[in-house]
């Protein structure tokens, strides 16, 4: 069956069946069960599953995962909502000192499947520390799986493959596209979490990004078409790990590669793919690696959002200078 939803339903429907086939799946964070949430993706699961598994938490973040990991270790598979993606930051050292270390530490004999989700990115107008996109943090942390579905069908699938995993998943939802809808097809097969793809073919630039981005690329694969320019367009879905196979395949193809992202370029998931795809595919390539992203300075006011965000016209001259060389 294929409806056609948005991605916060997406998300919901999927977080219902999770709950549904395994009731030791639970929902924790902030104004998540009677109100459903900031963005409602949790909207009408208390009501079905009662307040013991859609648990409405204090204003605590570093205990909503504090308490996820001890879940964990008695059985459960907790999925933590943050509210925003600048409210992570006071639960880093629960996940960064203890959940992304907790498997290792106990020799592979101790799972935590524990799913975070978080709004990250960009796009809503929002204030200060509503609109950041922290994926680089989480990507570099070693014990950690990270995801971000770009399509309301990755949402559905994605976020039921990451609660079905014995390894903690950061699953970071760009709040841009939680209301375009899409096909989302209920009973398919989805593609394995942790695979990149290739959602419009081309020859002449590859273009690679993730979350909002994808929509993005799309646009501006769709303004240099009308020029004569072929973009090949790769959805990572997956940031850690990262799916490297199809994307140097497309760049032994096309010989020139744009990597685009909302987060500042320093130290980035950007920079990775660049550095990456420079060691496996260096004698294809016919220009250096060019990179689009935020500014590397916090994130702006929102009356200057449209400034610091990478939009067509920047994609498109990275684009142009790409085919410059």
């Amino acid at each position: 069956m294929t409806d056609n939803l948005s991605m916060a339903k997406a998300i919901n429907l999927g977080l219902q069946r999770a709950m549904r086939e395994n009731d030791k799946v639970l929902l924790m964070g902030e104004d998540i069960g009677t109100l459903g949430g900031v963005f409602r993706v949790t909207e009408g699961l208390k009501n079905e599953f009662g307040e013991n598994r859609v648990l409405d938490t204090p204003l605590a973040e570093s205990g909503i995962v504090g308490t996820a990991i001890g879940l964990a270790m008695r059985g459960y598979r907790p999925v933590c909502e943050i509210q925003f993606d600048g409210f992570v930051f006071p639960a880093f050292d629960q996940i960064m000192s203890q959940l992304a270390k907790q498997t290792s530490r106990h020799q592979g004999d101790q799972s935590f499947p524990i799913v975070i989700r978080i709004p990250y990115g960009g796009h809503i107008g929002a204030v200060e520390h509503h609109q950041e996109s922290p994926e680089a943090y989480f990507a570099h942390t070693p014990g950690l799986r990270v995801l971000s579905p770009a399509t309301p069908n990755d949402g559905y699938h994605m976020i039921q493959q990451a609660i079905q995993s014995n390894d903690p998943v950061i699953f970071l939802e760009p709040k841009a596209r939680y209301w375009p809808k899409g096909d989302v097809d209920i009973d398919g097969t989805p593609a394995p979490a942790h695979q990149s793809r290739v959602v419009r073919t081309g020859t002449d630039v590859t273009v690679v990004g993730h979350g909002a981005m994808v929509a993005m690329l799309l646009d501006a694969a769709e303004v240099a078409a009308s020029e004569g320019i072929s973009l090949e367009v790769i959805d990572l879905r997956s940031l850690s790990p990262v799916d490297y196979d199809p994307i140097v395949a497309s760049v032994e193809k096309t010989g020139r590669l744009v990597v685009a992202q909302e987060a500042p370029g320093n130290a980035s998931v950007g920079s990775e793919i660049a550095a990456t795809v420079a060691e496996r595919a260096f004698y294809f390539l016919q220009s250096p690696v060019m990179r689009v992203s935020g500014f590397d300075v916090p994130f702006p006011p929102a009356n200057l959002e449209g400034i610091y965000l990478p939009d067509v016209d920047r994609i498109l001259d990275a684009v142009d200078r790409a085919r410059g060389y």
